[in-house]
């Protein structure tokens, strides 16, 4: 399979501060990756190097193909329409609407709406509907998700989806670990300006394990355990729970934060 990126000796400093290190990384076409890291790792530096938006001080970068690019934070004129800024997209790109993706992205059904007026959700949908609309062979999608209901990020995962049927390749940045496993075939995870794991999604939870976090609030407060089996850790703490008269309020269960997997993944070096 070829690259649809390939970065070597990626280097970026801001002042005296580098922010990435010698990166070294190639991303295959037709695939999804995604760019993990916390905070200043150096994943949005990474990315607009990737994508062309910011100049790096030495290395190399090559992208073999055309680049559509949804920002994390991005923003329209408050008064402008979603198809007010398709048909302007278009016309910039010199290219037609594609109808039958903003059918699947359900643009149309807020055509109505200004964009002041558009929910979370809406803006993502609109953000990628925009970065489409060249039929770009290669996607950056920077956080998707965040901000979105579960309905939401369902919908988006599944247009994710079907742009990889396509052959598209899509690079995308999250701190949502289970939302990485679920979709992408490989995962390279940045700290400090250099990549400390890059591998499949099964290679990653081999590594950190399936550590699971069970969030209960309950009229006393809120309470968050670990646990390595959610069914059996589940059942004998709403028992004892029940035992002590405490009303469950919510129940959560998530695989973590990448910030806590770097720490277990810390302290094992550490051992």
């Amino acid at each position: 399979m070829s690259n649809a990126i390939q970065v070597r000796g990626l280097k970026k400093n801001y002042g005296s501060h580098g922010v990435l290190k010698g990166l070294d990384l190639q991303i295959k076409a037709g695939e999804i990756f995604a760019l993990l890291g916390v905070n200043g790792a150096g994943k949005t530096t990474a990315l607009e190097c990737m994508e062309g938006l910011r100049k790096y001080d030495s290395g190399m970068v090559a992208v073999n193909g055309k680049m559509g690019i949804q920002l994390q934070s991005a923003s329209l004129s408050a008064h402008i329409k979603p198809m007010e800024a398709v048909k302007l997209f278009a016309k910039w790109n010199k290219a037609k609407p594609d109808y039958g993706m903003l059918d699947a992205l359900s643009i149309k059904e807020m055509e109505k709406k200004q964009y002041f007026q558009l929910s979370t959700g809406q803006k993502r949908r609109l953000h990628l509907a925009l970065a489409l609309i060249s039929d770009p062979d290669i996607i950056f999608l920077d956080e998707p998700t965040a901000g979105l209901d579960v309905e939401g990020r369902l919908s988006l995962h599944e247009q994710i989806r079907k742009l990889k049927s396509r052959g598209k390749t899509i690079v995308l940045a999250s701190h949502d670990m289970a939302e990485v496993e679920t979709l992408c075939d490989r995962i390279a995870i940045l700290n400090d300006g250099n990549i400390v794991f890059c591998g499949t999604a099964s290679e990653l939870t081999d590594k950190v394990g399936k550590k699971y976090f069970i969030h209960i609030k309950t009229q006393q407060g809120n309470n968050t355990f670990e646990t390595d089996n959610i069914e059996d850790t589940l059942l004998s703490l709403l028992g004892e729970l029940k035992r002590k008269g405490a009303h469950v309020l919510d129940i959560k269960v998530d695989r973590g934060t990448l910030e806590q997997h770097f720490i277990e993944m810390a302290r094992r070096a550490e051992e």
